[in-house]
């Protein structure tokens, strides 16, 4: 998936899907520290991928955060 459209569908989630998508995205970025680990396979770019995902996500729900607050 390219990065636009990542974007795009993270911003059209909720706040709880998104906390749900950082939950599974720090589950994954587990396991493929972990295969790093154990040398498995080429996990760095995957590890890089996943961080910068994890990233987004964390930036788009500090956003609606600061978004609700100001409606208030």
């Amino acid at each position: 998936m390219k990065r636009k459209e990542q974007i795009d569908q993270l911003k059209d989630m909720s706040a709880q899907e998104l906390s749900e998508q950082a939950d599974a995205l720090k589950e994954s970025l587990f396991r493929l520290k972990f295969r790093k680990t154990l040398g498995v396979g080429d996990t760095v770019k995957d590890i890089r991928r996943e961080k910068k995902t994890l990233a987004r996500v964390y930036t788009l729900i500090g956003e609606k955060a600061t978004a609700a607050k100001n409606e208030n």
